[in-house]
């Protein structure tokens, strides 16, 4: 907290500086509606009211209480006032004011990654905005204790009530992750309405219990001071009462009507109430009533000042506050979408003593909003913020694993993690997590030597000595376990592949989840992306290979996730070797600033590593990591056999565990006269990419053999390898997964869905015979 006193001139100056942020939030959403060039004819949209509700708390964040190096996290409808803000502390050329929600203009929701005054976190899905401070925090903490590296890093989340309604937002409050930040501070912009209605009843009290028996420390600023100055004088308790116990909608009601009307309606018959009021004239007393605590400049730096009084518990601020204070449609219950016609915004400007040829102008350097905006500017961005440190994450050219025998891709990742342990410089820079499915993942090995996150070393009271896993909870640990929330993970592991970014440390976090529920996850998994994070997601087991287990925890359309989403490398291998490599690639990729985040979906089916051996012989070693690494290469080549030199070809194209069935397949085929190739794609999205940019992918299918049939085998939905027929026009057929699973054999299985050797062959031999011979 700036050591500035709270005088009557810097809250005049506060003052002064939000009356310019609420008009120049609600103009810029004007001129994009109502006055740029709109040749679509939609409605561009915007949240006047919204935003207006946000003015007093993020101007008194950002002018008074901020700290360098605090990450705030802003409500999306709040856009505007950041922008504002930024505006007039000069951060934002005011060129940019007239192009809210243009094409490479302002984003109609906070973008770190497209605004041009990038915010520290990408907000506009609701409630993720709310959590993805929570894990920052979290990182921070995780951050200061292993690289010694002591913060005052304040991790800051602006959330609308109405976001409140989300579940990830309590699946990170009753977290025990979550448990212990004392760098984390939400504020609640209560306005009680959502997007539709005013919200029934009175929920704030409700909130404020939940939130308290989860650990947190709750305050409020509820009331203004003219309404606490009120609340002091005799019969101020009864007047109190009559405001706490109103409901929302009747508060929204009356302090819309004009004094003479509102005086008897919010008396009620009451004479203690009539002789109070009876001081307050009637121009006075809707101002009065709607004297709100988050609209309150005194009122919130004494509640933000109380938010630092107490460490070592995350803290949650009530702020009351009025949609669309300050403005003609201030507390309608239809105002979310309202827009002020020119006739409001033309009386908004005179009211706020905004002379015309100057509407978009910044304060006056001279004015005390000016010279308070100046020092806010150089306090929170003078000096070079949280420089990141000259960190390089060394990464060897090979980090070998086991590849002989029958081995599975979950199996070699576990192998892997364990030999990365030991390689100094990488092993600090990692952390995993996973929803309470380390073990079922094969994390095991990488936590036995590294342990689990935690701020205290806690005792383990677990002293079997043939157990699997010791689950040591100390500062050094490098896991750190969720409740079973993927949507937690998911944020884990954004705002950990943002670390370098938001707290100045490269870390490198690795997740594990079950497959299927990679879905679960999506949205969080999603913002992460969308939010430029570098972070590695293991999605294992996968596909009806998890025979067994049946339908519910069988993944189909994940596959397809992983070639669709921005901003992700995908892979999908089948043999130890390749997944060693890959996984390489996927710690290469969040070392490079120009990375990405990768996603690898494996299996716990045992493969035999021997069916690798002809592509190893035909390519050597180097050659084939090299296709590995490009998205796919050609593990059976039907030219390696002269049995049948004119006989006709076709591809079998698979990725991951139904390698073996494609093999089998292509030896029966040949068998039978018909030369087979075995197509094995690493990543399907890297091939795809390739061949959306140009490439010929010669190197998989050659000019001789693009007239050939394809066949593609996949334990995902059939169509996410189906567009591999459209490269060369061919008639393409594609087995894959297209219904719900079931418990089962394996092989059972594999036949029911047309995925076993013969089903191959006999498709294979389908597209022969009608389009070859």
């Amino acid at each position: 907290m700036p050591r500035t006193e709270l005088t009557p001139a810097l809250i005049g100056a506060i003052e002064e500086v939000q009356q310019r942020v609420l008009w120049l939030a609600t103009l810029m959403i004007h001129h994009a509606n109502h006055v740029r060039p709109n040749p679509d004819g939609v409605k561009v949209g915007g949240h006047q009211a919204s935003s207006a509700s946000m003015v007093t708390i993020m101007t008194t964040l950002y002018l008074h209480y901020l700290r360098p190096g605090d990450r705030v996290s802003v409500k999306p409808h709040a856009s505007p006032v950041y922008h504002a803000i930024q505006y007039l502390l000069g951060r934002l050329d005011g060129g940019y004011l007239t192009q809210l929600r243009a094409f490479g203009g302002l984003q109609a929701y906070p973008s770190r990654t497209k605004d041009p005054d990038p915010p520290d976190f990408s907000t506009g899905s609701v409630g993720l905005g709310a959590v993805a401070p929570a894990f920052a925090a979290l990182s921070a903490q995780y951050a200061a204790t292993h690289f010694n590296r002591p913060t005052t890093q304040r991790f800051i989340a602006l959330v609308g009530d109405a976001e409140l309604d989300e579940g990830n937002v309590w699946e990170a409050v009753i977290d025990p992750a979550l448990a212990d930040l004392d760098n984390l501070l939400w504020i609640v912009d209560l306005n009680r309405q959502s997007l539709d209605r005013v919200v029934p009843g009175i929920r704030a009290a409700h909130l404020k219990r939940l939130f308290a028996e989860s650990g947190w420390r709750v305050l409020e600023a509820k009331y203004g001071c003219r309404l606490q100055t009120l609340f002091a004088q005799p019969g101020g308790d009864a007047l109190r009462a009559r405001i706490d116990e109103m409901s929302n909608e009747e508060y929204q009601a009356l302090i819309r009507l004009p004094g003479p009307d509102l005086r008897p309606r919010l008396i009620n018959g009451d004479e203690r109430l009539a002789r109070l009021l009876a001081t307050v004239p009637d121009e006075e007393l809707p101002a009065t009533l709607a004297n709100l605590g988050g609209h309150d400049v005194i009122e919130l730096l004494k509640t933000l000042t109380a938010a630092d009084a107490e460490p070592r518990r995350p803290t949650i601020i009530f702020a009351y506050t009025i949609k669309g204070w300050g403005l003609p449609i201030a507390g309608n219950p239809l105002n979310h979408s309202m827009l002020l016609t020119p006739e409001q915004i033309e009386g908004l400007r005179e009211q706020l003593g905004i002379a015309p040829g100057h509407e978009w102008d910044r304060l006056p350097p001279d004015s005390p909003g000016g010279r308070l905006c100046a020092e806010a500017a150089a306090r929170l961005y003078g000096a070079p913020d949280h420089a990141a440190p000259a960190v390089t994450i060394p990464l060897p050219d090979e980090i070998a694993v086991p590849t002989a025998g029958m081995i599975s891709t979950q199996d070699t990742f576990g192998r892997f993690l364990v030999r990365v342990a030991d390689i100094a410089g990488l092993r600090e820079r990692i952390v995993t997590a996973s929803p309470d499915v380390s073990v079922s993942t094969n994390l095991a090995g990488w936590i036995n030597k590294t342990g689990v996150f935690a701020r205290h070393e806690e005792p383990d009271f677990e002293t079997e000595a043939y157990r699997m896993l010791r689950w040591r909870r100390w500062p050094g640990g490098q896991h750190i376990e969720l409740g079973i929330s993927e949507m937690n993970l998911f944020m884990l592991l954004g705002m950990f592949g943002l670390s370098h970014d938001l707290i100045g440390e490269p870390l490198i976090p690795i997740g594990t989840v079950y497959d299927p529920f990679v879905c679960r996850g999506l949205d969080a998994f999603i913002y992460g992306l969308y939010s430029g994070a570098r972070f590695i997601v293991v999605g294992t087991p996968s596909g009806i290979t998890l025979s067994p287990e049946g339908g519910a925890h069988q993944s189909s359309v994940t596959a397809s996730l992983g070639i669709e989403l921005p901003n992700l490398a995908s892979f999908e291998p089948c043999f130890a070797l390749e997944t060693a490599w890959l996984l390489r690639e996927a710690l290469r990729l969040c070392t490079d600033p120009n990375g990405s985040a990768s996603y690898l979906r494996l299996s716990t089916r045992p493969i035999d590593q021997n069916l690798l051996q002809p592509a190893l012989d035909r390519l050597g070693v180097e050659e084939l990591r090299r296709q590995v690494l490009r998205g796919g290469y050609r593990l059976i080549d039907h030219a390696d056999y002269q049995d049948y030199p004119h006989a006709p070809v076709v591809q079998i194209v698979t990725s991951g565990t139904l390698v073996p069935e494609a093999v089998a397949a292509a030896h029966y085929l040949r068998r039978e006269g018909v030369a087979a190739n075995v197509i094995n794609l690493t990543s399907a999205r890297r091939i795809y990419e390739r061949w959306k940019h140009g490439d010929d992918l010669s190197w998989l299918i050659p000019p001789s053999e693009r007239n050939a049939p394809i066949v593609t085998v996949h334990d995902a939905a059939s169509h996410a390898l189906a567009w591999l027929g459209s490269i060369y026009g061919v008639p393409l057929r594609a087995l894959g997964v297209d219904r719900f699973g079931q418990s089962g054999a394996r092989d059972d299985l594999y036949h029911a869905f047309g995925l076993d050797p013969l089903s191959i062959a006999e498709t294979a031999f389908e597209l022969i015979d009608r389009y070859v011979l």
